[in-house]
């Protein structure tokens, strides 16, 4: 008997994969998800190292609207049809919750929607026969004529330089601070794990150094919550007022370990020595992850991008090189680089529900939905401003996803959450595409400099504020003719005549 071939294989049931996987299900789509480990969120089980997450878990937002309070949720995954929704707000208080908090939330969400899930399927092999992808894990195989995964970053990066193998690395560095106790500790790397194990230390280690070749970036300036949180900052204070602990620019060129520990040649890239000697009693290596591609046989392995970190994909999440091939979760971050939030729950969940979507349009004849309203500038105002005032995906997916009134004679068609590339790679003759988006050159901005503002009070026609507003762009045959910017508001509440006025205007101008 032929083994059956489904729909759509899902490799990872990390949040991304279980959200498919209900996606998928609710459609009516034959699909299986393959996970390595025992239950849900894998990942989570290991990572964060000292298990608490920086996503924020605001539960408290004063308001009733649950779109809007997806806005402030940072951790809840979505599912289609669902009239009481699984929300991790309802496990945990913490700001900053607990990962195993989240790997509760994860179960629970599988179980109350039966997502399809085979776990301890560790997947060894990915090739392709024809047109189907045949997935080996042990003694068994699956086959599928759609490949999705889902399986996050995985693989560490460890960048070359000699004496590296000498070093812990932060996927088995020991957690215990009390362990560090006295010492001369160096952390490689900036990013958060980096800041966070260097924060673990800083009460019991002697002196910790972060280093790494770029400078700092912290989220609160440039809006990418990637960049170094203020929750793994301790270091800095310390740093700055001159307490032992300090910050790095530079290379490590080589290391090497003999009876008094560490020995770490540094080249430094802001300061009068080019290469200095430094001895530690322990270095951690905290350089990141990227995507695994080595499951795949060469005529199906996808094409690497941003340093063979990620894998290359089209605005609608399918490898460039391998049809019928795409990716969800973590390695989407592809498409926004350090710009929006598509390396994150609060950001991939959304784009999650776009690819089923572009998954319904492109295999089984189901149009994107769509409202239709009259190609009037009062009832296009009226449903633009409707939906900036509650939408959670424009306002997390800053700059990336899109709305689209599509004009049609006197019709139009309200698309949701559209990737703004993907309306450009094949522009419809005449639509207006609706974002939220900070102004330009915002991340050069000093937030708490006293810097000219745009007034509230008044139309911004021409674009002057810099922090999230609204931008509404004309397309014709897929060449930008007019923009529009409803002006920035504190409470992010467009519902004045200051935001609706000029906004029927410009459909008026435009129209």
């Amino acid at each position: 008997m032929a083994e059956e071939v489904l729909d759509y294989l899902v490799v990872g049931a990390g949040p991304a994969g279980l959200q498919l996987g209900q996606f998928l299900g609710r459609a009516g789509h034959r699909y299986l998800v393959l996970e390595a480990g025992s239950a849900p969120g894998h990942f989570f089980e290991t990572f964060p190292r000292h298990r608490t997450l920086i996503s924020i878990n605001k539960k408290h937002t004063g308001y009733t609207d649950p779109e809007l309070n997806l806005r402030m949720d940072w951790n809840s995954i979505l599912a289609d049809g669902d009239d009481d929704p699984v929300l991790f707000t309802n496990y945990s208080d913490l700001l900053f919750p607990d990962a195993p908090d989240f790997l509760r939330y994860l179960a629970d969400y599988a179980a109350k929607h039966q997502v399809d899930v085979r776990y301890d399927t560790r997947v060894t092999r990915i090739r392709r026969e024809q047109e189907i992808f045949v997935l080996t894990a042990g003694d068994a195989e699956y086959r599928a004529h759609r490949l999705i995964m889902a399986t996050g970053v995985t693989k560490p990066y460890i960048p070359q330089f000699p004496g590296v193998e000498l070093i812990d690395q932060y996927v088995d560095v020991d957690v215990d601070p009390k362990s560090f106790t006295g010492q001369r500790v160096l952390v490689l790397g900036k990013g958060n794990s980096a800041f966070e194990t260097a924060d673990n230390l800083i009460e019991t280690a002697a002196v910790v150094h972060v280093g790494g070749p770029r400078p700092v970036k912290l989220a609160w300036r440039t809006h990418f919550v990637g960049h170094l949180r203020a929750y793994n900052a301790g270091i800095l204070d310390m740093y700055q007022l001159k307490l032992q602990h300090a910050i790095l620019d530079g290379d490590v060129r080589e290391v090497r370990k003999d009876a008094d520990g560490y020995h770490v040649k540094f080249a430094f890239a802001r300061a009068d020595e080019v290469i200095k000697e430094i001895r530690y009693d322990r270095v951690i290596g905290c350089t990141g992850f990227r995507f695994d591609a080595s499951l795949f046989d060469e005529d199906c392995r996808p094409e690497l991008t941003i340093n063979d970190r990620f894998p290359a994909q089209t605005a609608s999440w399918e490898s460039v090189n391998v049809p019928g091939l795409y990716f969800a979760g973590t390695i989407t971050q592809v498409r926004d680089f350090k710009k929006a939030t598509s390396a994150f729950i609060h950001g991939f969940r959304y784009g999650a529900r776009a690819l089923a979507k572009v998954l319904n349009e492109r295999y089984h004849d189901v149009p994107w939905p769509h409202a239709e309203l009259p190609a009037k500038p009062d009832a296009l105002t009226e449903a633009v401003i409707t939906r900036i005032n509650r939408t959670s995906a424009l306002y997390q997916q800053f700059g990336f996803l899109a709305d689209v009134v599509v004009v049609d004679g006197d019709t139009a068609r309200y698309l949701e959450e559209v990737p703004v590339d993907r309306v450009l790679e094949d522009p419809p003759d005449d639509a207006f595409v609706v974002t939220l988006d900070y102004g330009p050159d915002h991340d050069k901005v000093d937030p708490f400099d006293f810097v000219a503002r745009a007034a509230q009070d008044k139309a911004n026609d021409h674009g002057e504020g810099h922090y999230l507003h609204p931008i509404v762009r004309h397309y014709r045959r897929g060449e930008l003719v007019a923009t529009h910017h409803v002006t920035e508001n504190l409470e992010n509440e467009w519902d004045k005549e200051v935001h609706i006025g000029p906004l029927t205007a410009f459909f008026t101008q435009e129209l």
